[in-house]
């Protein structure tokens, strides 16, 4: 049950060697090595770069609005605290007059 179940050897017969060549050719001068680069190179067509920049551009406007909204909320709550905490400074100063 558990031991392992190699696959069957290749029945294919093994590769005929190539044909001999008849003709040597000349010696050639060795051509210039240019380095390859190790980046791959980007070509943007006007398409790819118009589609880049509405997507940079829908990128920038959801995260303004998403800012936006958190600063807006931050704000709210300092209004609703601020609120809370002079309502009960009044009430606060209400029970100690009544002492």
């Amino acid at each position: 049950m558990f031991t392992p179940k190699y696959p069957s050897q290749d029945t294919a017969p093994p590769p005929a060697d190539p044909a001999p060549q008849t003709s040597i050719p000349a010696p050639t001068a060795p051509s210039p090595v240019v380095p390859a680069s190790a980046r791959p190179i980007v070509q943007l067509t006007p398409g790819s770069a118009l589609a880049l920049a509405a997507g940079g551009g829908a990128v920038v406007l959801v995260v303004g609005a998403v800012l936006v909204s958190m600063l807006l909320a931050v704000a709210i709550t300092g209004v609703s605290v601020a609120v809370v905490a002079i309502v009960l400074r009044l009430l606060v100063k209400d029970l100690q007059k009544e002492r």
